[in-house]
């Protein structure tokens, strides 16, 4: 029989739904909130412990605390996962039929892309033919600002990626749906959407951004790791983020209040 939730394990929660999503920082502050606030045993390296008991108390319920990588700089998340749910249905009470519809095809668009992104263009023409109910460019541009403000889209200079948030609970209905498509990444085995490609025809593995940036840090003659053939993309540089320099909204403060309880691949279809 599973431990039963405290109030600290309940505010966490309650947290974490109102926000979506929290980073590792965040969920590390917030823990020790919890815990302090409830009068609760703190210790701060048993995170992932206090998550523990809390997943095996939404076990029953088809619920899931997910952890999960930021493909842009590697920081670490945390969101909470329906896994009973495997469609985009799961966003039907927040978004109208043709608003899901045009989510849909945005993904479609990002994920059969060279790059994992989608150009504002190439989505507001998707808008054209929907056949639920078609928008116009205004109605459009404001579902797609909707879509990001909810954290499923990343928005850029007018280009679109899917969010961290996406990923991680979305990432059983991607597999199912695209599954040749989706591939993962080589050092961390997460779904890669983002990512660099082996060029030599024969590998092809991927990935992340932030993986590839620490796997070859500090070596001169970059390898990949499965064929030992050149790595022939540019290696970015670990971001502050990912060295654990960044603490940017690391208090609890930060997230949504709670009432208190008792770049560069190949074509995915070449």
């Amino acid at each position: 029989m599973s431990r039963p939730m405290g109030d600290s394990h309940k505010r966490f929660l309650q947290t974490l739904m109102s926000n979506g999503i929290i980073s590792s920082i965040q969920a590390k502050a917030l823990h020790r909130h919890c815990c302090e606030t409830h009068g609760a045993h703190y210790s701060a390296d048993r995170l992932d412990e206090f998550i523990d008991v809390i997943n095996a108390n939404l076990q029953p319920m088809f619920m899931y605390i997910r952890k999960g990588m930021s493909e842009e700089d590697g920081v670490q998340y945390y969101a909470l996962v329906n896994t009973a749910e495997t469609d985009i249905t799961r966003m039907s009470s927040d978004y109208a039929d043709n608003e899901l519809e045009l989510f849909r095809k945005t993904m479609d668009l990002i994920v059969d892309s060279e790059n994992g992104a989608a150009s504002s263009t190439d989505v507001l023409n998707c808008a054209d033919s929907l056949q639920t109910k078609k928008m116009k460019k205004k109605e459009t541009e404001l579902v797609l600002n909707k879509f990001v403000q909810d954290k499923w889209l990343n928005e850029k200079q007018g280009v679109y990626t899917l969010s961290t948030r996406c990923i991680i609970e979305m990432e059983q209905y991607m597999r199912l749906i695209y599954q040749d498509l989706i591939k993962v990444c080589h050092v961390c085995h997460n779904v890669a959407i983002q990512s660099q490609i082996c060029e030599n025809p024969t590998c092809g593995i991927q990935m992340h951004l932030p993986c590839v940036a620490i796997y070859f840090k500090g070596r001169s003659d970059p390898l990949c790791p499965a064929c030992n053939q050149f790595w022939a993309h540019e290696i970015p540089e670990i971001s502050q983020s990912q060295s654990g320099r960044s603490q940017s909204q690391s208090s609890p403060a930060a997230l949504a209040p709670t009432p208190s309880t008792s770049s560069t691949r190949r074509s995915r279809r070449s």
